[in-house]
């Protein structure tokens, strides 16, 4: 396989025939002065660099709300909503209405810090131990981004931190209080010289939170330095360490949902359920030019995590070390005075070797922790490797204002798992041994676009394809004691036409994007009847699903001159619609096959917009207010169960004040959420996940428990952030 990779790398090297020129030269638009929002200039050059549709939130979006609270900032983008199991924490990032069907953590998406893959090698994104505060903006590249970043359909998000402008020491505090008695604080220190920047972060948060057991602890460490050493090359530091605690309080059922009435789910609450997450991260990015015309950016990162899962079934321990490396070379030079090209390519390499123990709960109410005995426990050793060669070239027709983008990466994953209860003698009578590797076959995913700028307009038509390989876990059964054999990757095959711009002299921003993605081989969780009593889950592929939807972004910028009131007003409308449905798609209910074709897609709401208008003071007096719309969504694949819409109110409003000798800069603010006290949910369990039960829930035989809800009451913070420059 590597043979192959290595092959297919020097091939499509070797294509690379004409010369290129130096890639910021076509990543940026014409030198203009941009009156509209802060981030259309990164957010129209990452949309002339991808080649497919490619939103952007700057530090002034992030700070419109709590940055703690990612889904009031990052939920209210078009086509993306943030679910969340706990107060703040269990995120789940959908994308594109992808993502939505796991019961914990994230997968079919990729993220980064920086240039730091978040997610592992297996695929899996978990976002408990992120510190969102030091996070200047935030980049998703939407729909099917192998080409660039291997594994996910739904796309790719890129979380940005960023080193102070300014030269000298400066020291920051924030500082937040609030509702459910929330205290947080972040301490900054920045060291900024002609050719270092650094800063190092102490962030802490704390909350009861507004479900029962459903407390929140996190303790944040984080350093970034930048170091030129010499015109030629850079070196970029990060570190962090991060610990997080999240009650768990379960989810219940839809009645008790609509009446607001939120005890939580005993199942859970008897066991003081909880999450416990420890993790340290590392990553060391060195820029390196050759020449004028060739450079190379290269990561090395590593990342470990020991965690604690106590949940209503199960006791588990869990232990992760990542690591890897990332490199991208870029090739660039003139082919002619008319034509210039890009070549970028490299690879991703990770593996992840984890440790996991899983034990059963026995259901003993009295004794809630006491579990059954090890033989029906797991204990497995996991190896799983993930490496991505990808080559993206770009062809620019200076005269006519029009490219052509083509790239090609190669991914493959494989996996190993020892099972460590099936070592001769020690368990006395068991027979089973549920090691297993398994290798899949590497995927090979095109992007082609083509795009044409007309003045500060850019139009992009382009096809895509992505891939997701089913996980550790869900390649084996273990109710069945079984490799679950017949499990292939899904594949999504992407076409899309995009448009982003600027008009009325810049000041008003556009993005707008229609698009047809098939996803063949769609991996579904599932449950079904196990032969000894009771239900297991396993995972399928169920068959096909086409995603139709249009998505629009337009913001606009007024600034208003001589007046003593009123300095600047901003305003945003995010629209997605979506028609996502089942076109081949069966599953196993009850033993039984059922075909769900012409279904629509579970979780996915068929609308969804944000609107927001700001005003800013020349006394430095602001506000900001946000309404953030999701309508109704099916949460079983046969579409009998439909889940309410909901529209959340928020807003801010602060005065900043910098003093005359700019040595110190405040800014106060009073903020809330949900000030309509609408009734709202968090996460869903959706398709083979609902009609979840368990033992002791508190609730009617009756009843399932699929719902987490959100506060269905306004909720409310304050705070002073403080900026001193030595």
């Amino acid at each position: 396989m590597k043979t192959k990779i290595v092959v297919l790398m020097v091939s499509l090297f070797s294509m690379q025939i004409i010369a290129q020129i130096e890639q910021d030269s076509i990543n940026q638009l014409k030198s203009v002065v941009v009156n509209a929002r802060a981030k259309t200039l990164r957010e129209l050059s990452e949309f002339k660099r991808h080649g497919q549709f490619t939103e952007l939130l700057s530090s002034q979006e992030l700070n419109r709300n709590n940055p703690a609270f990612l889904e009031q900032s990052l939920g209210v983008m078009a086509g993306v909503q943030v679910d969340k199991r706990t107060q703040v924490g269990g995120q789940r990032i959908v994308i594109r209405g992808y993502g939505n069907d796991q019961k914990f953590n994230n997968w079919g998406i990729k993220a980064y810090f920086n240039q730091i893959p978040l997610t592992n090698a297996e695929g899996v994104t978990i976002l408990d131990d992120v510190d969102f505060s030091v996070v200047d903006n935030i980049e998703v590249v939407k729909g099917p981004a192998s080409t660039m970043y291997g594994a996910g359909v739904g796309g790719v998000v890129r979380f940005y931190l960023k080193n102070s402008d300014d030269k000298g020491i400066s020291l920051t505090q924030n500082t937040t209080t609030g509702s459910f008695n929330l205290i947080q604080t972040n301490t900054r220190l920045d060291y900024v010289t002609d050719n270092a920047s650094m800063f190092v972060n102490f962030g802490h948060l704390q909350s009861d939170g507004y479900r029962p057991n459903g407390e929140s602890l996190k303790n944040f460490i984080t350093y970034k330095g930048d170091f030129n050493f010499t015109d030629k090359q850079s070196v970029s530091v990060f570190l962090s360490h991060n610990y997080s605690h999240e009650g768990i309080s379960g989810q219940i059922p839809y009645s008790y949902y609509y009446a607001n009435n939120d005890p939580g789910n005993d199942a859970y609450i008897r066991k003081n359920s909880h999450l416990d997450m420890q993790s340290t991260r590392f990553g060391v990015s060195s820029n390196f030019k050759f020449s004028s015309t060739f450079k190379n950016s290269t990561v090395l990162f590593y990342s470990g995590t020991d965690s604690e899962r106590v949940v209503a079934g199960a006791y588990e321990q869990f232990s992760s070390p990542n690591y890897g490396i990332r490199s991208v070379f870029t090739k660039s030079n003139d082919i002619s005075n008319v034509i210039e090209n890009v070549l970028d390519f490299g690879t991703e390499i990770q593996q992840c070797k984890s440790l996991i123990s899983n034990f059963r709960f026995t259901g003993d109410l009295n004794n809630p922790l006491t579990v059954s005995p090890i033989a029906a426990g797991n204990y497995y050793k996991y190896t799983t490797n993930q490496q991505s060669v990808f080559i993206h070239d770009r062809i620019n027709f200076k005269k006519y204002d029009f490219s052509v983008i083509v790239g090609l990466s190669a991914n493959h994953i494989d996996y190993d798992r020892i099972d460590l209860l099936a070592l001769p003698g020690l368990i006395v009578g068991n027979t089973k041994n549920t090691s297993f590797s398994k290798s899949f076959q590497t995927s090979y995913n095109p992007h082609i676009a083509i795009q044409k700028t007309f003045k500060d307009q850019i139009i992009n038509v382009s096809y895509s394809e992505g891939y997701n390989a089913p996980t550790a876990s869900t390649s084996y059964i273990s109710a069945l004691n079984k490799a679950n054999d017949d499990l292939v990757p899904e594949k999504a095959k992407m076409i899309e036409v995009s448009a982003q711009g600027l008009l009325f002299n810049t000041r008003f921003d556009y993005q707008v994007s229609l698009f047809n993605m098939n996803i063949n081989n769609k991996l579904t969780q599932l449950s079904a009847a196990n032969p000894v009593g009771g239900s297991y889950t396993y995972t399928a592929n169920t068959g096909n699903q086409l995603n139709k939807g249009l998505e629009a972004s337009i913001g606009y910028v007024c600034d208003v001159k001589s007046n003593p009131i009123l300095s600047k007003v901003t305003s945003f409308v995010n629209f997605s619609y979506y028609d996502f449905k089942y076109t081949d798609f069966s599953t196993r209910v009850n033993g039984v096959l059922t075909d769900f074709s012409n279904k629509s897609v579970v979780g996915v709401p068929k609308q969804k917009y944000s609107l927001g208008l700001d005003f800013q003071s020349p006394k430095g007096i602001y506000l900001n207010s946000t309404f953030n719309y999701l309508s109704e969504v099916f949460s079983d694949f046969a579409n009998t169960n439909s889940v309410n819409g909901f529209g959340l109110l928020n807003a801010k409003l602060g005065y900043k004040l910098t003093t005359n000798n700019k040595k110190m800069s405040l800014d106060f603010f009073v903020a809330g959420n949900n000030l309509t006290n609408q009734t709202n949910y968090t996460f869903l369990f959706l398709g083979g996940n609902i009609n979840d039960f368990d033992a002791g829930n508190g609730f009617p035989s009756d009843m399932a428990a699929d719902v987490n809800p959100g506060s269905s009451k306004a909720y409310f913070w304050n705070g002073i952030n403080i900026k001193y420059h030595f």
